[in-house]
């Protein structure tokens, strides 16, 4: 029982140690998970992604270059569910899930909705997962330069003009995507 005790009083030493070391036995995930639901009548929406940080680090035609296919996010791909068909533009994306990628550049975006599902956004060199030839709907953008410095990649859904909105928020760019049932 003695033997017991002590082991426990060890473990218990030991994780104390690690946690007091490193910031906490268990750190916060540098890019955290997050899902965004949007709801109004019938209507129902959800992107999952996750949310990189800045942390003082140059974003745009650096960390995520120009004119290169992004994953939009970090780790996994970043998935956008509708329940009913959509217009973007003057196109139509089907309801369903698709993965959604896009080519940022200084002055506007291409925003990709792929109706192949990737475990991950990138393969093991870093290199995008995504197939072109499953590309349902392009969309280009303009850019927003924003007043305030976004700390988090932040994606959501703005219906406050009555107008709804996908937008994309990082550092000090703002995308908008409309989207009309």
């Amino acid at each position: 029982m003695k033997r017991i005790i002590l082991i426990l009083i060890l473990v218990a030493i030991g994780v104390f140690g690690i946690s007091y070391f490193n910031n906490g036995a268990v750190n916060k995930p540098l890019s955290p998970k997050k899902t965004v639901v949007f709801e109004v009548e019938d209507l129902e929406l959800e992107i999952f992604y996750n949310r990189p940080s800045k942390r003082n680090r140059e974003i745009f035609g650096a960390l995520v270059p120009f004119n290169e296919i992004w994953r939009t996010g970090a780790n996994e791909a970043t998935t956008f569910e509708t329940n009913k068909d959509l217009n973007i533009g003057t196109q139509t994306l089907k309801k369903g899930k698709y993965t959604l990628w896009t080519i940022p550049n200084d002055t506007s975006w291409t925003v990709i909705f792929n109706s192949k599902m990737y475990a991950w956004g990138v393969d093991a060199t870093n290199k995008p997962m995504r197939e072109p030839n499953f590309d349902i709907l392009t969309y280009n953008t303009n850019v927003n330069i924003i007043d305030t410095e976004v700390e988090q990649f932040t994606m959501a859904f703005d219906n406050s003009t009555d107008n709804l909105f996908l937008t994309m928020a990082w550092d000090n760019t703002k995308i908008e995507v409309p989207l009309k049932k």
